[in-house]
């Protein structure tokens, strides 16, 4: 790109010198890799991922920060949606029967007519939402408020405890912070019906790992987590054989889709720093 001038740096060792109008750190780094941005003449932070929590706790005073809204919804959606179709009808058991030689076609719960309730009604949520209605679903839609939108309402968290004992399958999309950390926990896993199915494609925390592990090795819940506390799960870790738990490695945004995504987003801030006006996506301070 015209006038612009690229500088690698992985936030270690010595700063480049002068200022850096832009930094996009690695993906999936840990927030506390920005410490080294201190004293550091730093315009924007552009993130890679969407999350962004304990970032402020390390982002020094001045920097603005945008996070990647835009480039992982549809994978996390693509991969939320797969989970569900894989936790209904069952195919992590016909992966392991076909190890084994074992043919067993017993019927399996379809996703078809199954009621959803997507806690989290954001970016993810709404990209969930548009890949489930044409597998004939009932999607119920919950956000930290109520409003009506064109679909109906959307209902406020303060629901929560009404609508959980009336849907089969609970995707949580919801973003990390004070309000959310632990908010799928042994109160909100038991108002869930029998056989039930958490889908978690937020943040490990939001869940309480203990409260899953008694839910689902007691085989009244099943889970579909993209995400867990702590992460990497250890290889002996409970919920690796719990049953009817299927678990990814974090992975919903790492798909093909990421990379040309991200550098249109990268390419649209540059183009929005060099006209001098404000970037998009920023989510700091």
């Amino acid at each position: 790109m015209d006038g612009v001038e690229f500088v690698l740096w992985d936030l270690s060792g010595p700063a480049p010198e002068g200022r850096l109008d832009l930094l996009v750190p690695g993906y999936m780094g840990k927030p506390a890799a920005l410490a080294a941005l201190e004293g550091v003449d730093v315009g924007l932070v552009q993130s890679q991922s969407i999350g962004y929590d304990g970032v402020a706790s390390f982002l020094p005073a001045g920097v603005t920060f945008a996070n990647a809204a835009g480039v992982h919804e549809t994978s996390t959606a693509e991969l939320a949606v797969g989970m569900m179709i894989a936790s209904q009808r069952g195919l992590p058991d016909f992966v392991r029967n076909q190890g084994s030689g074992t043919w067993d076609n017993a019927q399996r719960p379809s996703l078809a007519d199954r009621r959803v309730l997507l806690v989290g009604y954001g970016g993810v949520g709404k990209a969930i939402e548009a890949r489930l209605l044409p597998f004939e679903t009932e999607v119920t839609r919950m956000a930290s408020r109520s409003r009506e939108d064109e679909r109906g309402t959307v209902y406020g968290i303060d629901t929560l405890y009404e609508q959980l004992p009336l849907h089969e399958i609970v995707v949580v999309s919801v973003p990390l912070g004070e309000a959310t950390e632990r908010l799928v926990d042994a109160k909100f896993l038991a108002a869930m019906p029998d056989g039930a199915l958490l889908v978690n494609v937020a943040r490990g925390p939001v869940a309480d790992t203990d409260a899953l592990v008694a839910e689902t090795s007691s085989g009244r819940l099943r889970a579909a987590l993209d995400v867990t506390d702590p992460e990497p799960l250890p290889a002996d870790h409970p919920l690796w054989t719990a049953p009817g738990v299927l678990i990814t490695p974090h992975v919903g945004g790492a798909s093909s889709a990421m990379f040309p995504r991200m550098v249109r987003l990268i390419r649209k801030q540059i183009g929005l720093l060099l006209d001098g006006r404000e970037p998009v996506n920023v989510v700091l301070p």
